[in-house]
Parts: C-alpha cells; sequence; structure tokens
C-alpha cells in the first residue's frame, strides 16, 4: 500500500473509531452526580490528546517517515480544477476533525463534562490531534499543507457549534457519503465514489416537526470525479438534493445507535439532485 493510502486509512480508522465511540456514548446514561472538577477535566481531556498524539508519533514513524526530512510546507490550493483532488481531500480533513470532535465530546459528556465544557474541549482536543498529525507531515515527504489545517479548524468549529447547541444538531448535519460500488480498498482516497454534504433537516423546526415535511430534508454538496483515473477527465461537481430523513425515521422507531450513525453517513440512493458540473 502506498504511503498516502496508509495515511489516509489510519485517519479513517480514527474517525471510524471515534464515531462507534459517539453511537455508544450517546446511548449510555452517564451517572453523573454533578459537574467534575476543573482539574479532573483538564486531566482527561489531556490524555485523550496526548494519547492520540502518542499514536500519530507511533504510526507515523513506522509508516510515513515522520521526522526523516527538514520541515516543509506548501499551499495546495483549494477547489480550483488544478488542485489535488479538486479540494475534494479538504473536505475530507474537514469532516474527519468534525466527526472526532463530536466522538470526543460525546465521550467527555459521558464521562460527566458538562454539555459546554465536552463541546468546548472535544474540539480543542481533536483539532490538537489532527493539527499534530499535520505538523508531522512537515518532517515526511508529503508536507505540511496550510489549506488542510484550515480546514482542520473549519472541521472542528462545526463540531463545537453541532454539539454545544442541540437546536443547530436538530437541523443540520455534514455527511460523507460513499458509493456502492468502490473503486479501490481505501475508501478515504476513493474520491471517485464520495461525496462530502450539508444536510438541512425540516423536523428540526417546529413548524415541520409533525407534518409530512418532517421526513423531508434539503441537501447541498461537492464531488469530484477523475481525479485519480488518468484516462478520465477531472470533473468538479455541485449539487443540491431532496432526500428522505432516515435519522428521524430509525429514532422514532427505536433505533438510536442507527439514527446517530446516519447523521454523519448519508445513503445513496436515498435523495434526488440536480447538479451543476464546474467549469476550468
Amino acid at each position: 500500500m502506498k504511503p498516502r493510502l496508509l495515511y489516509a486509512s489510519f485517519r479513517f480508522g480514527q474517525t471510524t473509531l471515534l464515531l462507534a465511540v459517539l453511537i455508544f456514548a450517546s446511548s449510555v446514561m452517564a451517572q453523573c452526580p454533578g459537574p467534575i472538577e476543573p482539574e479532573d477535566r483538564l486531566r482527561r481531556a489531556a490524555s485523550v490528546t496526548v494519547t492520540g498524539a502518542g499514536i500519530i508519533t507511533a504510526w507515523g514513524i513506522a509508516h510515513w517517515d515522520y521526522f526523516s526530512t527538514r520541515p516543509s510546507a506548501s499551499s495546495e490550493g483549494w477547489f480550483g480544477q488544478d488542485s489535488p483532488e479538486g479540494g475534494a481531500d479538504k473536505l475530507g480533513h474537514l469532516f474527519t476533525t468534525y466527526a472526532t470532535a463530536q466522538g470526543i465530546s460525546s465521550l467527555f459528556e459521558h464521562w460527566c463534562f458538562t454539555p459546554e465544557d465536552a463541546a468546548r474541549y472535544g474540539a480543542l482536543s481533536s483539532f490538537a490531534i489532527l493539527g499534530y498529525m499535520e505538523l508531522g507531515d512537515a518532517f515526511s515527504d508529503f508536507g505540511f499543507s496550510y489549506e488542510d489545517l484550515i480546514a482542520n479548524a473549519a472541521g472542528a468549529l462545526a463540531g463545537y457549534y453541532r454539539y454545544r447547541y442541540p437546536s443547530l444538531a436538530r437541523k443540520v448535519d455534514l455527511r460523507w457519503e460513499v458509493g456502492v460500488k468502490p473503486n479501490q480498498i481505501d475508501l478515504t482516497t476513493d474520491y471517485d465514489n464520495s461525496k462530502y454534504l450539508v444536510a438541512l433537516k425540516l423536523n428540526g423546526f417546529d413548524t415541520f416537526s409533525q407534518g409530512f415535511l418532517r421526513h423531508v430534508e434539503l441537501h447541498a454538496g461537492y464531488y469530484t470525479r477523475g481525479y485519480s483515473a488518468p484516462d478520465e477527465p477531472d470533473e468538479r461537481t455541485l449539487y443540491v438534493g431532496i432526500g428522505l430523513n432516515l435519522t428521524d425515521l430509525f429514532r422514532r422507531n427505536g433505533y438510536s445507535k442507527t439514527a446517530t450513525f446516519l447523521n454523519y453517513y448519508q445513503p445513496p440512493g436515498t435523495y434526488l439532485a440536480a447538479e451543476e458540473t464546474l467549469g476550468d
């Protein structure tokens, strides 16, 4: 497996693990007589962050040649036609940090942090862990990317606000869609089979919470095609869509863990979309 694929695979594994933590913690009622003391809060947040950084260091030295070169940095661009993966990789960074922040925040709340503190420390820990990974890249052949770090920061902020404000979480999701026909084993680098989107859930609004529209959500997304296939043209696509609110459907029927997972994953074929392919 190429170094980039190992790199992305680890990111995917980290995100999957933290999503599992989120789903587990959201389904377990923590027995909290009261908020924990500030010193204990800092100790626990630091332990999660240091543990994450330690795992990244060990893996980076073993598989990504961390600390084998002089530090380097570069600008990769954003969503231009000639940027790497048409910018889909930047959305991957954003989503990974966002999902990690949500998972750690849920874990912290299970440890008796207040929801506000859980959101704050979860976002900071996520940004620190993913930011450290980007710093490690500077001492390898990958190099430090300014855009990757900014995307990480945006993901951490999104994770904070969504966890801190339940009214926002009832209305808005950030999701990753993986198609049913993967082109390679490593899904995270299979951008020809991935989409990233924002979903607006109408059942989160009081006006629509009881009527038929509670089953409906609106989508806005972005994906690229062809960047990993030398014989195909590179394409960038924006789309808007209308879909079925599966999170509400599963939660109303008692499948809370599945509903939580679907806050982050968009199953293909569950919406109708209008698309616009971007020019050069």
